[in-house]
Protein backbone atom coordinates (compact mmCIF):
# COMPACT_ATOMS: atom_id res chain seq x y z
CA UNK A 1 0.00 0.00 0.00
CA UNK A 2 2.56 2.10 0.53
CA UNK A 3 3.49 2.26 -3.05
CA UNK A 4 0.18 2.40 -4.29
CA UNK A 5 0.22 5.65 -1.64
CA UNK A 6 3.47 6.71 -3.34
CA UNK A 7 1.77 6.35 -6.99
CA UNK A 8 -1.57 8.37 -5.94
CA UNK A 9 0.76 11.20 -4.32
CA UNK A 10 3.20 11.21 -7.45
CA UNK A 11 0.28 11.48 -9.72
CA UNK A 12 -1.36 13.84 -7.17
CA UNK A 13 1.75 15.90 -7.82
CA UNK A 14 1.87 15.58 -11.83
CA UNK A 15 -1.84 16.56 -11.33
CA UNK A 16 -1.01 19.98 -9.42
CA UNK A 17 1.49 20.25 -11.60
CA UNK A 18 -0.44 20.12 -15.04
CA UNK A 19 -3.11 22.58 -13.59
CA UNK A 20 -0.40 25.19 -11.94
CA UNK A 21 0.59 24.61 -15.94
CA UNK A 22 -2.60 25.66 -17.50
CA UNK A 23 -3.06 28.05 -14.84
CA UNK A 24 0.44 29.44 -15.74
CA UNK A 25 -0.82 29.13 -19.90
CA UNK A 26 -3.69 31.11 -19.50
CA UNK A 27 -2.35 33.88 -17.04
CA UNK A 28 0.06 33.87 -19.87
CA UNK A 29 -2.29 34.62 -23.17
CA UNK A 30 -4.87 37.19 -20.31
CA UNK A 31 -0.93 39.07 -19.98
CA UNK A 32 -0.39 38.98 -23.71
CA UNK A 33 -3.78 39.80 -24.52
CA UNK A 34 -4.03 42.90 -21.81
CA UNK A 35 -0.33 44.28 -23.61
CA UNK A 36 -1.88 44.33 -27.03
CA UNK A 37 -4.58 45.79 -25.50
CA UNK A 38 -2.44 48.61 -24.00
CA UNK A 39 -0.38 49.11 -26.89
CA UNK A 40 -3.42 49.50 -29.13
CA UNK A 41 -4.83 52.16 -27.03
CA UNK A 42 -1.66 53.57 -26.94
CA UNK A 43 -1.41 54.31 -30.72
CA UNK A 44 -5.01 55.52 -30.41
CA UNK A 45 -4.50 57.94 -27.85
CA UNK A 46 -0.99 59.04 -30.06
CA UNK A 47 -3.15 59.29 -33.37
CA UNK A 48 -5.91 61.26 -31.49
CA UNK A 49 -2.77 63.38 -29.67
CA UNK A 50 -1.70 63.96 -33.66
CA UNK A 51 -5.13 64.77 -34.88
CA UNK A 52 -5.66 67.21 -32.19
CA UNK A 53 -2.63 68.88 -32.61
CA UNK A 54 -2.79 68.95 -36.20
CA UNK A 55 -6.75 70.45 -36.34
CA UNK A 56 -5.29 73.18 -33.74
CA UNK A 57 -2.36 74.51 -36.05
CA UNK A 58 -4.57 74.15 -38.91
CA UNK A 59 -7.58 75.92 -37.16
CA UNK A 60 -4.86 78.46 -35.87
CA UNK A 61 -3.51 79.14 -39.37
CA UNK A 62 -7.73 79.91 -40.36
CA UNK A 63 -7.85 82.38 -37.77
CA UNK A 64 -4.48 83.81 -38.82
CA UNK A 65 -5.87 84.18 -42.46
CA UNK A 66 -9.43 85.36 -41.50
CA UNK A 67 -7.45 88.06 -39.54
CA UNK A 68 -5.32 89.11 -42.03
CA UNK A 69 -7.89 89.27 -45.10
CA UNK A 70 -11.15 89.97 -42.39
CA UNK A 71 -11.52 93.48 -44.46
CA UNK A 72 -11.46 92.25 -47.90
CA UNK A 73 -14.84 93.27 -48.17
CA UNK A 74 -15.36 96.20 -46.57
CA UNK A 75 -12.06 97.15 -48.69
CA UNK A 76 -13.84 96.41 -51.98
CA UNK A 77 -16.56 98.77 -50.83
CA UNK A 78 -14.14 101.41 -51.03
CA UNK A 79 -12.50 101.21 -53.85
CA UNK A 80 -15.43 102.90 -55.91
CA UNK A 81 -14.90 106.30 -53.46
CA UNK A 82 -11.17 105.56 -54.12
CA UNK A 83 -11.64 106.12 -57.87
CA UNK A 84 -14.34 109.09 -57.22
CA UNK A 85 -11.23 110.75 -55.25
CA UNK A 86 -8.82 109.93 -57.70
CA UNK A 87 -11.18 111.17 -60.76
CA UNK A 88 -11.79 114.51 -58.82
CA UNK A 89 -8.00 115.09 -58.55
CA UNK A 90 -7.22 114.23 -61.92
CA UNK A 91 -9.46 117.26 -63.04
CA UNK A 92 -7.81 120.61 -63.34
CA UNK A 93 -9.46 123.36 -61.69
CA UNK A 94 -10.93 126.49 -63.28
CA UNK A 95 -11.44 128.89 -60.56
CA UNK A 96 -10.00 129.45 -56.70
CA UNK A 97 -12.98 128.18 -54.91
CA UNK A 98 -12.39 125.08 -56.78
CA UNK A 99 -8.56 125.14 -56.12
CA UNK A 100 -9.26 125.64 -52.17
CA UNK A 101 -11.61 122.80 -52.10
CA UNK A 102 -8.95 120.47 -54.08
CA UNK A 103 -6.65 121.15 -51.13
CA UNK A 104 -9.12 119.61 -48.94
CA UNK A 105 -9.79 116.92 -50.97
CA UNK A 106 -6.27 116.13 -51.69
CA UNK A 107 -5.45 116.13 -47.83
CA UNK A 108 -8.90 113.44 -47.23
CA UNK A 109 -7.35 110.99 -50.19
CA UNK A 110 -4.19 110.89 -48.76
CA UNK A 111 -5.61 110.10 -45.47
CA UNK A 112 -7.72 107.79 -46.62
CA UNK A 113 -4.80 106.15 -49.13
CA UNK A 114 -2.64 106.01 -45.73
CA UNK A 115 -5.22 104.18 -43.77
CA UNK A 116 -5.82 101.26 -46.44
CA UNK A 117 -1.80 101.23 -46.74
CA UNK A 118 -2.17 100.52 -43.08
CA UNK A 119 -4.38 97.93 -43.40
CA UNK A 120 -1.87 96.22 -45.79
CA UNK A 121 -3.57 97.25 -49.63
CA UNK A 122 -0.95 98.19 -52.11
CA UNK A 123 -2.07 99.74 -55.20
CA UNK A 124 -1.25 98.33 -58.03
CA UNK A 125 -1.32 101.38 -61.39
CA UNK A 126 0.36 100.09 -64.30
CA UNK A 127 1.65 102.94 -66.74
CA UNK A 128 1.21 103.16 -70.58
CA UNK A 129 3.46 101.31 -72.20
CA UNK A 130 3.70 97.95 -69.96
CA UNK A 131 3.78 94.56 -70.95
CA UNK A 132 -0.25 93.70 -70.28
CA UNK A 133 -0.07 91.17 -67.32
CA UNK A 134 -3.77 88.54 -66.82
CA UNK A 135 -2.37 88.12 -63.26
CA UNK A 136 -2.71 91.78 -62.29
CA UNK A 137 -5.10 93.41 -65.43
CA UNK A 138 -8.33 93.09 -66.65
CA UNK A 139 -7.97 93.88 -70.25
CA UNK A 140 -11.47 95.97 -70.89
CA UNK A 141 -10.64 97.59 -73.88
CA UNK A 142 -8.08 96.86 -76.99
CA UNK A 143 -6.70 99.69 -79.32
CA UNK A 144 -5.25 99.25 -82.98
CA UNK A 145 -1.77 100.12 -83.46
CA UNK A 146 1.29 99.46 -85.30
CA UNK A 147 4.37 97.69 -82.62
CA UNK A 148 4.01 95.10 -80.36
CA UNK A 149 0.89 93.67 -79.03
CA UNK A 150 -0.31 93.28 -75.51
CA UNK A 151 1.05 96.63 -74.18
CA UNK A 152 -1.26 98.90 -72.05
CA UNK A 153 -2.36 101.88 -74.35
CA UNK A 154 -4.81 103.10 -71.22
CA UNK A 155 -5.07 102.81 -67.83
CA UNK A 156 -9.34 103.04 -66.75
CA UNK A 157 -8.99 101.71 -62.88
CA UNK A 158 -5.70 100.98 -60.99
CA UNK A 159 -5.80 97.49 -59.21
CA UNK A 160 -5.56 96.77 -55.42
CA UNK A 161 -4.12 93.99 -53.64
CA UNK A 162 -4.89 93.08 -49.74
CA UNK A 163 -1.41 91.27 -47.84
CA UNK A 164 -0.10 90.34 -51.53
CA UNK A 165 -3.93 89.06 -52.41
CA UNK A 166 -5.82 90.95 -55.26
CA UNK A 167 -8.95 92.30 -54.55
CA UNK A 168 -9.44 94.18 -57.69
CA UNK A 169 -7.65 93.76 -60.91
CA UNK A 170 -6.52 97.13 -62.71
CA UNK A 171 -8.62 98.04 -65.73
CA UNK A 172 -6.38 98.64 -68.69
CA UNK A 173 -6.58 99.24 -72.46
CA UNK A 174 -4.30 96.73 -74.63
CA UNK A 175 -2.69 97.56 -77.62
CA UNK A 176 -3.17 95.09 -80.68
CA UNK A 177 -2.09 95.31 -84.53
CA UNK A 178 -3.57 96.67 -87.08
CA UNK A 179 -5.40 93.91 -89.53
CA UNK A 180 -4.49 94.27 -92.56
CA UNK A 181 -7.67 94.45 -94.83
CA UNK A 182 -7.28 92.08 -98.19
CA UNK A 183 -9.06 92.51 -100.81
CA UNK A 184 -12.44 90.55 -101.71
CA UNK A 185 -12.04 87.93 -104.68
CA UNK A 186 -15.06 88.00 -106.59
CA UNK A 187 -16.67 84.97 -107.15
CA UNK A 188 -17.54 83.96 -110.65
CA UNK A 189 -21.15 82.45 -111.64
CA UNK A 190 -21.25 79.86 -113.69
CA UNK A 191 -23.34 80.83 -116.58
Amino acid sequence: MPNKEKQEAKEAVKEEKNKDKKRIQELEEELAKANAAVDHWKNEYYRAYADTKNLRTNLEKEHSEAMKYRAMGFIEELLPVLDSFHMALETEPNSPEVKNYLVGFQFIYRNFVSALENEGVKEYAPKVGDKFSADKMDAVDTTEQEGEENLVTRVYAKGYELHGRLIRPARVSVSKNKKEEQPKESVKADA
